[in-house]
This record gives C-alpha cells, structure tokens and sequence, in this order.
C-alpha cells in the first residue's frame, strides 16, 4: 500500500505522520509525505518529540507535492486544514482522508509549553492513524 501525508509546508505533522506510520507498519507500505507550500527546514520541536519515541525524522527532506503528481496513492491523508481545503492529491490517489491537526508552532508560551503542545499533537496523530488508518490498510 502507498501512503501520501500532505500538510501546508511539510516540516511537522506530515513528517511526523510518514514516520509514525512507518514504524507500525515496519515496511510493509510505502509512505510519503509533502507541502503543499514546502518549508525551508524541518521543524526542530516537531523532530525533538519524534526522537522521544524512537523516530529519527532529522535526515528527512522536505518535498513538495508536486514531485508526487504523477504518482498513484492507495490513500492520500491531509493532516491540517488548510491543507484539507487545498488537497492538491496527485490523480491517481484512491482515496482521500482529511484530518484537522492544529499546528503548534504558532502558539506563545514557553519552551516547555509548545514541546507539550508538540506531543499533544504526536500523540493525536499517533492515535488517528491507529485507529483510522491502520485498519483501512489491512
């Protein structure tokens, strides 16, 4: 099964999802993920709660949808939004899935405040897939 995580700039929840999918299925699907406004840089919370978990996301690159456009995904999962009213899923996807997951990086406080807010936001992700995801794939 190919998998395609979409969100607006491919440097939080889309890479969090990629890589939280991966390690449940342990290479049993090919699973992607990209921007529809692509980042500079991945960003650093978003990659900190990854490796609280065993999920190295620091070597990942960020990718735009458009390098997938010609590409065919059993499902293609928007995971904001934003991303959700622009879904620019490339053709050949089967079927969409549309998640709203806030981002956190906007929120004020302090350093400890948006780390929680970040695993707040894994954790949902974490859940979503399992009970949504996961059971589509089998």
């Amino acid at each position: 099964k190919r998998i395609l995580f979409v969100c607006m700039d491919n440097a939080g929840r889309s890479q969090m999802a990629e890589g939280l999918l991966n390690d449940f299925g342990g290479g049993r699907f090919e699973v992607r993920s990209a921007g529809i406004k692509p980042a500079a840089a991945l960003n650093p919370d978003a990659v900190a709660v990854m490796q609280e978990i065993g999920i190295d996301m620091s070597h990942n690159k960020i990718k735009s949808v458009s390098l997938f456009r010609a590409s065919v995904f059993d499902f293609g999962v928007c995971v904001c939004d934003a991303s959700s009213e622009q879904c620019p899923m490339p053709a050949g996807g089967k079927r969409i899935l549309r998640w709203s997951f806030r981002e956190p990086s906007g929120l004020s406080g302090t350093p400890e405040q948006k780390m929680t807010a970040y695993r707040d936001l894994r954790d949902a992700i974490s859940a979503k897939i399992s009970s949504d995801l996961l059971p589509l794939l089998r």
